[in-house]
């Protein structure tokens, strides 16, 4: 399928006469400007294109090598940005300031139409080689840039549409761009927003990386906002220092560049010292502190963290883990396009990934709620990982220095399940250990209680597990005497706890009781994060030499997993031992994956050198006063793909424009009323008193 381009003589006539004042234009015109540039400065013709240079494999290689971070950072936004439009009639695409691309995720069709035009890893987008087009002008102009059809300089690529946003580094330069290119004609307002929260997102992973030693201070001036993409972000050095900042702290502290706030500490910037900061945030169990700016009345949420990486203990990942947002660095180094290398991570324990928007939230909102001793409920697939996610939820907690607990409620007889949970004296019946056995309950004394499979509890005990919960005191079977217990509670099902309570088979108010707040974890097939779960599962069980063929990954991401995790693990891992060493191929998965017929999905074009969300309002749990918001949480997750979106470039546009609804209105030319009930429809909560 060829593209679609204008007649050249027309579209050469048009451009003539808007550069020559026959046809009036906006001087503000990105585009008008750009054709006066192409004509009078670089001497270029719209009917006489040239064909575009392609830097050659070294140049292209040490580019690459140059700047391995800021594509390690941006290749897995890139291609959550290519799921997310769903269109395999396009392209997202990364260049560096000389207009080079550097990397390019789409379809292999989408590619392999493109590639004869010049959309390619190696070829040069700059306005002196390609024109007025999206990458180059948006390097020319310094801004966000939409260039439709019509709008390109040359005749030739007036088939695409191409949209681009600048990425800055830490230093507040810009260090790339940002495109989409695709065939279609509509405005680019929507994917402008999205290229920009993706934009952030990767120089955000950006300064998680470059400043892995330094304390990250996320701030913002609403609660719910913090350890979301709105946040403002600054990296700070053991001495208070500021290193650096993201556009979101900068924007919100009013100041214009990075170096009106580098060098300066962290007194200048808020009425509290580092160390205050660093206290608070620790004895708050690391949710938003109030702080204020300095001499001034702003009010702000902060929350400061330990170093991602302590030089004493390296590898370690702060009070809630390893940070998700920053990948570790991989050698640069040629790549062949046969085999897709596993990226090398840690594998604390399988399946814990994170990276899915979605899971990542979830746990964010675990771990602030069970630091107030409130009980979390996980429901989820069999097989989804509630306890690896029950296990990082405790790791991030107050009680993460006392021990994890776990039982299986379906795993046991009914018969033991009394004594497991609450232990038992000497002698208390026949079998039993000469010196008695402390139960689950007793032995999360500092710690956690993990109940998977909760709804398979039998009804007697859900009535002494509720007492327990209740008075936090255990008894032994055969004693008289009661321990106090002090233990955070998670429990999990894959059962409708709810349905269990209509049928009289779960105890109503033990299901409020352990539901303080409920979460449901995404199944496999859902998550955002599968190919980077798949690498990470395939590190676990194969080693990190162990690889995959791209047509053995694209099987593995096609799948529908039924079984979720836990059947992705046991694939890899016969996998892994039928490939005996060399690169996992489709011959070497389950029988089922290989009668699946993969769907169109995203391939990153071969790259000649090394390797490789925003958040929603929190929660509140639930209560007599939190009731109605827990419930609009609830609605937000049910929203469909393409709603979500809608709903993160609504509440992008409301951070621009500071939440005046009037001015968000206005940019997007629609009513007030017409906008509040787009808002209601999303589930975004505003004042009407702007």
């Amino acid at each position: 399928m060829s593209l679609s381009l204008l007649e050249p003589e027309r579209h050469a006539a048009r451009v003539f006469d808007v550069v020559r004042g026959h046809v009036e234009a906006d001087s503000a015109d990105v585009v008008a400007q750009s054709w006066r540039r192409c004509l009078d400065d670089y001497r270029l013709h719209p009917d006489r294109p040239r064909h575009l240079k392609v830097v050659e494999p070294h140049s292209l290689e040490q580019r690459c090598e140059r700047l391995s971070d800021l594509i390690d950072c941006a290749r897995y936004e890139m291609t959550t940005l290519y799921q997310q439009l769903a269109d395999t009639e396009s392209a997202v695409v990364l260049t560096d300031t000389d207009g080079v691309i550097l990397h390019m995720v789409s379809s292999a069709e989408f590619a392999a139409e493109v590639g004869p035009v010049g959309l390619r890893t190696g070829a040069v987008w700059s306005e002196t080689e390609a024109g007025t087009n999206g990458m180059g002008t948006c390097l020319a102009a310094a801004c966000p840039v939409a260039v439709r059809r019509e709008d390109h300089f040359f005749t030739h690529f007036t088939g695409l549409t191409c949209s681009a946003v600048p990425v800055y580094d830490p230093s507040g330069q810009m260090a790339a761009v940002l495109d989409v290119s695709s065939r279609s004609s509509l405005a680019q307002q929507h994917l402008l927003v999205l290229l920009g929260m993706t934009a952030r997102m990767i120089e955000n992973r950006l300064i998680d990386r470059s400043f892995r030693h330094a304390h990250p201070l996320h701030f913002h001036s609403r609660p719910e906002f913090v350890y979301t993409l709105h946040e403002g972000r600054l990296a700070v050095s053991d001495d208070g220092r500021i290193l650096a900042a993201n556009r979101s702290a900068l924007f919100q502290l009013g100041l214009q560049s990075v170096a009106d706030i580098r060098s300066r500490r962290i007194e200048d910037i808020f009425q509290t010292s580092q160390e205050d900061l660093m206290q608070r945030s620790n004895q708050s169990s690391f949710h938003p502190v109030v702080t204020y700016r300095a001499n001034a009345a702003h009010r702000f949420f902060a929350v400061m963290r330990r170093p991602a990486e302590d030089p004493a203990r390296p590898g370690t990942g702060g009070p809630f883990g390893p940070i998700p947002s920053a990948t570790p660095p991989r050698p640069a180094g040629p790549r062949t396009p046969a085999v897709v290398p596993a990226p090398t991570v840690a594998a604390p324990a399988a399946g814990s990934t994170m990276s899915d928007a979605r899971l990542a939230n979830h746990l964010r909102v675990a771990r602030r709620v069970i630091a107030r001793q409130t009980p979390v409920l996980l429901s989820g697939e069999t097989g989804s990982g509630k306890e690896v996610f029950a296990r990082a939820v405790h790791d991030g907690s107050p009680h993460a220095q006392g021990p994890f607990v776990a039982i299986n409620c379906a795993s046991l007889p009914d018969s033991l399940i009394e004594s497991e949970l609450f232990g038992y004296r000497a002698g208390a019946f026949t079998g039993a250990q000469r010196n008695g056995r402390r139960g689950k309950i007793l032995q999360a004394d500092g710690g956690t209680l993990f109940l998977d499979e909760i709804g398979d509890m039998p009804l007697d005990l859900q009535a002494r597990l509720l007492r327990v919960l209740e008075e936090r005191q255990v008894t032994p079977l055969g004693a008289e005497e009661t321990v106090t217990v002090d233990f955070q509670l998670l429990s999990a099902s894959h059962r409708n706890l709810i349905e269990l309570v209509e049928q009289g088979r779960f105890r109503e108010d033990l299901y409020y009781r352990l539901a303080g707040i409920e979460l449901a974890l995404p199944a496999l097939r859902e998550r955002s994060d599968r190919r980077e779960l798949i690498h990470h599962l395939l590190v676990a069980e194969g080693g990190a030499e162990a690889r995959l063929t791209p047509q053995a990954e694209q099987l593995l991401m096609a799948y529908h997993w039924p079984g979720n995790v836990r059947q992705l693990r046991h694939a890899l891992r016969s996998a892994c031992a039928l490939a005996d060493g060399l690169p996992i191929e489709p011959e070497h998965l389950p029988a089922p994956l290989r009668t699946v017929r993969p769907s169109v999905a995203p391939v990153a074009l071969p790259v000649p050198c090394g390797p490789a969300m925003a958040g929603e309002p929190v929660p509140v749990v639930r209560g007599e006063a939190g009731a109605a918001d827990d419930e609009a949480a609830q609605a937000v997750a049910r929203l469909n793909p393409i709603l979500a979106n809608e709903r993160q470039v609504l509440l992008q546009m409301l951070e621009h424009h500071r939440w005046n609804v009037s001015n968000v209105a206005k940019a997007l030319d629609v009513s007030r009323n017409t906008l509040y009930r787009k808002l209601h429809k999303l589930h975004i909560q505003i004042s009407h008193t702007d």
